[in-house]
């Protein structure tokens, strides 16, 4: 009986501010990943500026996938068809990557998959927990979304809860340039955290009534800065790590919170995290906790598979290719593409 032929995905992910191609092997081994970031170009304006996010992958992005299949030893022969996250994200950026998707798929004559870029950061836990399959709940936790996701199947998808204003990673952002930490908010509050009393402050924790799962952070974060302002009103010193810690405690409280009614509402027991918030060791420390104590297998990602990779969107392309998905010369960029959309 003949074995069954290895898949090989080529991926492209240009959704924000990272341009990158990976390999991906049967959706679970990553042959390469290569990201090319953009992070200290962005940082000159406190923030992501998309029309020069968008330059930056056009200049990029031939290299980064020449890379990868060199880093794969992998020519485009070799690959069964190309995956490339299509939305959401910024629409300039996401085009760049969809285009050379497209071009490369076409003239190669390959199959093209396009994938989600949520669905991608799920598929993350995939690569290095290879006995996790659906399925399981998942907390999705980046710049611009946080999520509650309950993961049916390989690319099916109920979201039980999402945020109804800032997401997390843009309440980290926010936060971090209100006292003084600068661009990228995250992993600096992860880090002046440490040296803080996460008790020192008492930031609101929201709950939104009529539904249980839902998350709101600009509560918390307009609490930090009217603490800020009448400090300085008064003349009064703050602390800059008392206020991380704290603000850090309060999200990571609800995240946490809401995740877990989840849990033992649904009775869970398999329970991942992902995106780039899911690299915080709070977040990650509380999490792993709450579920140990409930019996629940807890999954997370390593902090390159939290940022946004194409290794992730090479195994969510490879399960939605063999789930049937197809995407035809049409595919556009769907800046605001909701989870479970074709």
């Amino acid at each position: 009986m003949s074995e069954k032929k290895d898949v090989l995905i080529l991926a492209i992910e240009s959704s924000c501010d990272e341009t990158a191609a990976a390999v991906v092997k049967n959706g679970r081994e990553v042959l390469s990943n290569i990201i090319s970031s953009q992070i200290d170009l962005h940082t000159l304006y406190g923030g992501v500026v998309p029309e020069i996010a968008s330059r930056k992958h056009i200049e990029k992005i031939n290299q980064v996938i020449e890379a990868a299949l060199g880093e794969a030893h992998t020519t485009l022969d070799d690959i069964d068809a190309i995956g490339v996250t299509y939305g959401p994200g910024l629409v300039g950026a996401l085009l760049v990557g969809v285009a050379e998707a497209k071009a490369i798929a076409y003239a190669a004559k390959k199959p093209l998959v396009g994938v989600h870029h949520i669905e991608g950061h799920i598929a993350a836990n995939f690569i290095e927990h290879k006995d996790l399959e659906p399925p399981f709940f998942s907390l999705v936790v980046s710049g611009g979304h946080t999520h509650l996701v309950r993961v049916k199947d390989y690319g099916k998808f109920d979201i039980i809860g999402r945020t109804r204003d800032d997401a997390a990673g843009e309440a980290f952002d926010k936060v971090a340039r209100a006292i003084g930490l600068g661009y990228p908010g995250g992993p600096k509050i992860d880090k002046v955290s440490k040296e803080g009393n996460p008790e020192a402050i008492a930031f609101p924790r929201a709950h939104v009534e009529d539904a249980p799962y839902d998350f709101s952070f600009s509560g918390v974060k307009s609490a930090v800065l009217n603490y800020i302002n009448g400090c300085k009103m008064k003349g009064e010193a703050y602390s800059q790590a008392d206020i991380a810690a704290s603000f850090q405690k309060a999200v990571t409280d609800v995240l946490v919170a809401n995740a877990i009614h989840a849990v033992e509402e649904y009775q869970v027991d398999k329970f991942a995290i992902a995106g780039g918030v899911a690299s915080n060791s709070a977040l990650r420390e509380a999490m792993k906790e709450a579920c140990q104590e409930r019996g629940v297998k807890f999954y997370y990602p390593s902090p390159i598979y939290c940022t946004d990779n194409a290794a992730m969107i090479g195994v969510a392309a490879y399960y939605e290719y063999r789930n049937g998905t197809r995407h035809g010369w049409d595919l556009n960029a769907v800046p605001n593409l909701k989870l479970g959309e074709r």
